[in-house]
């Protein structure tokens, strides 16, 4: 048996390896591999998804630990490799062991550039504290460390990782700069001027942008403090990373004398030049004059080496990649292929932007063939162009057909014309054909097949695509995903079973039930749900864990786009007085609040208030919370009502503060906003809150649930109408405990009194058709005896960081009033 050694267990080196058994490589070769990181093989695209807790640590590995054993493939990982000796065959570790080989793989794939700035790093200890590289698990986990103790990062580089690193320190609430030297974001993919859209999209997010700008020294000492540029400006953060692009990571195989340009020089079968017992793959590789950092390219050098080194297909070789790629950057659609301008004098240039929409299309045409192409805010046609620009498909006459559908070529291919072979997931490496195999095996749900293939896991911009190939697949036959009747998607159970699960366990905190109830797997989506339901049902035995929380429910404050935070003082009912609005005016005065907002639920919202004036901001103002932050009871408007309205029938403006003073801050699946009314003209919009009462004549009192008018509208159902105020309060509570009990996470109830239907509702809550009314009503006294006022959390902070001092920010521009309107 052939010894077979692999330096790299990245992608490119284990996929490598994946080919090479899927060819009988496990009888012919005893593999051993060795990794720089102390863990199998991950997905480094998705370091993102990490960084911004869209997607746990786990759901990124490709190849765990036991796959290497079940394989027979000996892993050396946290090992590093300091030399070839080609004539012995053999390479040295750093340990001093050596390792013998017949064939050798390197596949060291690329290295972070760090551009020469003055203070990054120092000779003897290594990057300043404060400064990061964006590259590797070890690398995101030290970011996602720092960003919950610091405020404000400088993100230096302005390509996809940069961008990608930028919005997901966003998640963390630190306020971020990107700092470019080139003048246009992503210039290795687009033009000037989908660079000049992009941006504008980036700053629409939050993120500040400086382009044309040379990062030349990182200032502080002991603490990062800021950065200079080029000019001597000088921004200020405490955090830095640097995401300036990547080079080939050559340094193993130039010390040992093999051939190195940009990077290792290989030939067709991707044996490098005079070696014929090395081979070598992925992004440390230089062919035809060509490297390469996308991944469909590494798929295919995979295959061809495997097929020569097994033998499989010595006619196998590698000619170069047409590179396209298609994904989502910092939630911005964008897909490239070719050259992004043109050339030549003839080249057909066709140019669309509509820049306010944040939307950019061109292709370029030479000899009515497509060699270029770049959409930017709407993809719609990326299917077909990826086509035409791999397979030389003809182009219609007209050429504004590329880029619309006027008649000309579908907007998406479907998906039983895509060649088995068309790369569907770029992020994966995952084609139409792995895809439909897939669904051949048995797996017959998307979640399943995404799964398997983990095509859609990455950026998500396939997923449409991925969901079309599944279904033609499946003939149309496309099972129930289970999944989806999950409360939250990190545990397998829906609702009732994660209750009865959690109260016969007696979980009562987060991690509690991960551990109980998801194999020890934390999933970061699933907290925000956890947290909610555990409050829910615990009451004050719930156990806290502020990691669990969002920024908002950590600081009980909603975070703003630069950074700041809203502050909502509680009306109850609308109804203020003199001595509340001149406090709400010194505070405007003396913290200086750029604007103060009439709120559409009747209260006053305080914008821009910094993270360390929070305590002190609550403190001046005396006033409860108004919860304007939280998934809650939020408010309940009201009318003047019957004591001065002439129209009124029943003190509305009482009864609402009746009810928001008993239910104020109630935790629930999702917000809850609440009115009352004096009469049927609906001054207070009762008809179309989630809970809305309306006076009518007689003294009684309509009930409606499940209105709305936001994005979705809709009339609320009447639910009961009673005699009194009393039974008006008993009967909210009770609905909003049985919404409490058996709505999905984030389901509000225009969706979930559809689901389960007014009649029922009634019946259980109005007729106690099932005896549920006592439990109900005992369990909701129970939630309303447990109220504590989160504000008071200022004057005693549950932990030393959670109202830590921020670094200076910069304020957003007032509402600006127009020459001649009143100040």
């Amino acid at each position: 048996m052939e010894r077979l050694v692999v330096i790299g267990n990245g992608m490119a080196g284990a996929r490598t390896v994946e080919e090479i058994l899927e060819r009988g490589g496990r009888e012919r070769f005893a593999i051993t591999m060795f990794g720089e990181e102390p863990y199998g093989n991950y997905n480094r695209i998705l370091l993102s998804n990490v960084l911004s807790g869209v997607e746990e640590e786990a759901g990124i590995f490709l190849n765990s630990l036991p796959w290497y054993e079940e394989n027979g493939i000996a892993l050396r990982a946290g090992v590093r490799v300091e030399r070839i000796d080609r004539f012995a065959r053999t390479v040295r570790v750093a340990d001093g062991s050596v390792t013998p080989y017949d064939k050798l793989v390197i596949a060291t794939g690329s290295r972070p550039y760090v551009p020469p700035i003055d203070g990054m790093r120092h000779p003897r200890r290594g990057y300043h504290q404060g400064v990061f590289t964006f590259r590797t698990l070890d690398d995101t986990r030290a970011m996602i460390r720092y960003a919950r103790d610091h405020e404000r990062a400088v993100v230096i580089g302005g390509g996809l990782l940069g961008l990608e690193a930028a919005r997901g320190l966003q998640q963390h609430g630190v306020r971020v700069t990107l700092v470019h030297s080139a003048a246009t974001l992503m210039n290795a993919q687009l033009d000037e001027q989908a660079g000049t859209i992009l941006r504008r999209s980036v700053a629409a997010l939050g993120i500040t942008v400086e382009v044309g700008a040379r990062t030349t020294a990182v200032l502080g000492k002991d603490r990062v403090e800021g950065v200079r540029l080029g000019g001597g400006r000088t921004i200020p953060c405490d955090m830095v990373v640097v995401a300036a692009g990547i080079r080939p990571n050559v340094e193993v195989a130039a010390a040992s004398g093999l051939p190195v340009e940009r990077a290792i020089l290989v030939d067709d079968h991707m044996r490098v030049l005079d070696e014929p017992h090395i081979y070598a793959v992925g992004e440390c590789v230089q062919h035809r004059g060509q490297t390469y950092g996308l991944v469909a390219p590494l798929w295919e050098q995979a295959k061809v080496l495997a097929d020569q080194i097994t033998g499989r297909d010595r006619t196998a070789a590698y000619h170069g990649s047409r590179t396209a790629t298609k994904l989502k950057v910092a939630g911005v659609d964008v897909a490239a292929m070719g050259v992004t301008t043109p050339e030549r004098d003839d080249d057909e240039f066709v140019v669309f932007a509509e820049p306010r929409r944040g939307i950019y299309k061109s292709v370029i045409i030479r000899g009515d063939r497509l060699i270029g192409a770049t959409l930017l805010g709407d993809v719609g046609k990326v299917g077909f162009l990826m086509q035409a620009f791999d397979r030389g498909l003809p182009l219609p006459e007209e050429r504004v057909r590329l880029l619309f559908d006027l008649g000309g070529p579908p907007a998406e291919e479907s998906a039983a014309e895509l060649d088995d072979g068309a790369q569907v997931c770029n992020c994966n490496g995952v084609s139409k054909g792995t895809l439909v195999s897939t669904v051949h095996s048995g797996v017959k749900t998307l979640s399943g097949a995404m799964d398997a293939t983990r095509a859609g896991k990455g950026c998500g911009s396939c997923r449409t695509l991925v969901a079309q190939i599944v279904e033609w697949a499946a003939g149309g036959a496309v099972e129930e995903d289970l999944s989806a009747h999950w409360y939250v998607p990190g545990v397998p159970m829906d609702k009732p079973a994660l209750m009865a699960a959690i109260r016969e366990l007696g979980l009562k905190s987060v991690s509690a039930v991960f551990d109980a109830l998801a194999g020890g797997r934390e999933d970061a989506r699933s907290k925000m749900g956890l947290v909610s339901l555990l409050r829910m049902m615990w009451g004050e035995e719930y156990q806290d864990e502020r990691g669990a929380r969002f920024i908002n429910d950590r600081v009980h404050a909603n975070i703003q786009r630069d950074g700041t935070f809203s502050v909502v003082p509680q009306m109850k009912g609308g109804v203020t007085t003199p001595d509340q609005l001149r406090r709400i005016a010194d505070v405007a005065d003396k913290y200086q609040v750029p604007m103060v907002k009439l709120t559409g639920g009747q209260r006053i919202d305080l914008l821009g208030i910094r993270k360390e004036d929070l305590p002190k901001v609550w403190a001046d103002l005396d006033m409860p919370s108004g919860y304007a932050y939280g998934k809650s009871m939020r408010t309940v408007k009201t009318c003047v009502g019957s004591e001065f309205c002439r129209f009124g029938v029943g003190d509305s403006t009482a009864l609402g503060v009746a009810i928001e003073s008993r239910f104020q801050g109630l935790e629930s699946p999702a917000k809850m906003k609440l009115a009352v009314t004096g009469c049927p003209r609906n001054c207070a919009e009762a008809y179309v809150k989630d809970l809305g009462v309306v006076a009518v004549d007689g003294g009684r009192w309509e009930i409606y649930v499940g209105g709305a008018a936001g994005a979705h509208v809709r009339k609320g159902d009447l639910l009961a109408t009673v005699d009194s105020q009393d039974e008006v309060v008993t009967l909210t509570g009770r609905f909003l405990q049985y919404y409490r009990e058996n709505a999905n996470w984030l389901e509000r109830t225009y969706a979930f009194v559809p689901r389960v239907g007014v009649d029922r509702l009634r019946a259980l809550i109005v007729e106690d058709s099932e005896g549920l009314a006592a439990g109900l009503d005992e369990r909701m006294a129970a939630a309303v005896a447990a109220y504590k006022d989160p504000w008071k959390e200022g004057a005693e902070p549950a932990s030393p960081g959670q109202f830590r001092t921020a670094l200076p920010l910069l304020s957003l521009p007032r509402v600006p009033v127009r020459e001649g309107d009143p100040a």
